[in-house]
């Protein structure tokens, strides 16, 4: 296994780290952890030098914290380091946060949480959190030994992961970053910053939640079967991030033992800068050969908004671009109530056109609108 430096902080982590929102589960269920291959493939994980487990108060329906508490007693609790995540949505006051970590320490049946982060951290939560106190409750946490190392995830944009950064004396960040999300959310440049600053780098959605290695179009396969050197999607879509020497561990969501083992082998010979020129080269294409798939051009510069029928037309268009960006186009009706409940109904636009007149791209946005609901529709 390559170990990593974490941060500032004087401590070897392993490059991979073991995500637990993706588990098997019992028929069908969510809630349901299939104790007996999670605790096989932690195990075969741990003993092949994975030593960075992670968890969240929300994972698997409130379950998974009590899953990796009982997995972790069984002698492997000493040989990790062991994260998990504040539920922020529910904080309101100081006490709220020692109530929910007490709770937490519990259900996992430890007395200290290695890496502890406030979770999903973006415009809207943070001054929340800030208000109630959660900076005294971190050096109170940490003074008591509750807490090793903190830390939070962040999902939001570049210019508020920035002073979120410089606000306190943090240990480590988690951030979304794959190859196709080079500039997304914090990004890159929230990388750097962050590194530049002592904080270790936690990555997750490395592989885009999956999207980057099931359904592969046939082009993109293409372009990965022409390099020299063959490798599976998801070997190659982790190399990419191993690849910048500012990452300290890449977290995967892994469901099933043979990926355990596949990350396993890849995370032993990935090491930082060690893609060659060709082989950042072949990643270009493949990520152009991803955005040939767009549906629609849309640049999420938001001049189309306010809508008057309260349709967050940059948001509708992502999710339609994503769906076909990554073979998910058959799933989308599925997302669409979801879709509609966060983001607006499609079907509510009216025509006025305020929104193409508006657009700087000149995008025919009332006819896309109706291409993704006439997408959404039942089949006959």
């Amino acid at each position: 296994m390559q170990y990593r430096k974490f941060g500032s902080r004087d401590l070897k982590v392993s490059a991979l780290g073991f995500g637990m929102m993706r588990l098997p589960v019992i028929d069908g269920d969510s809630a349901n952890v299939d104790l007996e291959k999670t605790a096989e493939m932690v195990r075969y994980a741990v003993e092949s030098g994975v030593n960075y487990i992670d968890t969240a108060y929300n994972y698997h329906r409130e379950q998974s914290e009590i899953a990796v508490g009982k997995i972790l007693k069984d002698g492997l609790r000493d040989k990790v380091y062991l994260a998990t995540k504040c539920p922020t949505w529910l904080i309101e006051t100081r006490s709220d946060f020692d109530k929910y970590l007490d709770i937490q320490l519990e259900k996992l049946q430890t007395d200290h949480i290695d890496m502890y982060l406030m979770h999903a951290l973006n415009k809207k939560r943070w001054p929340v959190l800030k208000e109630a106190g959660v900076f005294d409750f971190l050096d109170a946490a940490k003074k008591d030994g509750r807490i090793r190392n903190a830390g939070f995830s962040f999902h939001d944009e570049l210019a508020v992961f920035k002073p979120i950064v410089d606000s306190y004396e943090w240990d480590f960040c988690q951030i979304q970053l794959n190859f196709m999300d080079e500039y997304f959310q914090a990004g890159i440049e929230g990388l750097k910053y962050a590194n530049a600053k002592g904080l270790a780098v936690v990555i997750m959605e490395p592989l885009r939640g999956g999207r980057l290695v099931k359904k592969v179009p046939q082009e993109v396969k293409a372009i990965y079967e022409s390099a020299e050197t063959k490798r599976t999607p998801a070997d190659w879509g982790l190399r990419w991030v191993w690849n910048h020497p500012e990452v300290s561990v890449v977290l995967s969501g892994m469901g099933q033992m043979k990926e355990v083992q596949e990350n396993v082998r890849t995370a032993e010979t990935a090491l930082p800068n060690s893609l060659t020129e060709q082989e950042l080269e072949m990643f270009e294409k493949v990520k152009e050969a991803y955005r040939r798939r767009l549906k629609v051009d849309c640049t999420q510069c938001e001049y189309c908004m306010p809508c008057p029928q309260g349709i967050r037309i940059p948001g509708i268009f992502e999710a339609y671009n994503d769906a076909s960006m990554y073979g998910t186009l058959e799933d989308f009706p599925r997302g669409y109530e979801r879709m509609k409940e966060h983001l607006g109904d499609p079907a509510a636009c009216v025509e006025c056109g305020n929104c193409e007149q508006a657009c700087p791209q000149g995008l025919p946005i009332r006819g896309h609108l109706k291409e993704i609901v006439a997408l959404a529709a039942p089949k006959a």
